[in-house]
């Protein structure tokens, strides 16, 4: 069974618990956020490392963060896209915000600047909270309907 999202502070070091009510019902897109997700956790969890531990591994995730983001962002753009989404271009400022974000954390945390490891992870719970589970799934109900009048068939959806 799937947990709910949700902020937590025990000892598993887990930030964010994916939930199905946050699924779009599009198995490409929900598979990329639960990646997101496990990436924001080994995030968090690097927090709570060892000074030389979490240098190697936040650094090791942020930047596999970095990839992974940009790849998600270009899976959704094209879907968006493919699918004439009326909002496309404001959802895709929000995720050119997100990526700003995420590089100009990766260069403070090069440039040594403190705290940058629990900042940028909180703003990632922020994204999952707030986008996925607002923004996305917007989408994901323009792409049902577009579904349902026939303007488009699961199993082009599939192929998107």
């Amino acid at each position: 069974m799937v947990k709910e999202i949700s902020q937590k502070n025990d000892n598993n070091r887990e930030i964010v618990v994916w939930c199905d009510k946050y699924m779009t019902g599009i198995a490409q897109i929900d598979e990329q956020h639960h990646h997101l997700v496990n990436l924001a956790n080994q995030l968090y969890a690097a927090c709570f490392a060892k000074e030389d531990v979490l240098h190697s591994v936040f650094k090791e995730s942020m930047s596999r963060m970095v990839e992974y983001v940009r790849f998600h962002f270009d899976a959704e753009s094209k879907l968006l896209h493919a699918i004439n989404y009326p909002d496309y271009s404001e959802h895709k400022k929000m995720h050119d915000t997100l990526i700003k974000k995420i590089l100009e954390a990766a260069e403070n945390y090069k440039i040594g600047k403190k705290f940058v490891p629990n900042n940028f992870v909180r703003t990632l719970v922020e994204w999952v909270f707030s986008h996925i589970a607002v923004y996305d799934k917007r989408y994901s109900a323009y792409t049902m309907e577009r579904i349902k009048g026939g303007f488009l068939t699961a199993e082009q959806l599939k192929c998107l």
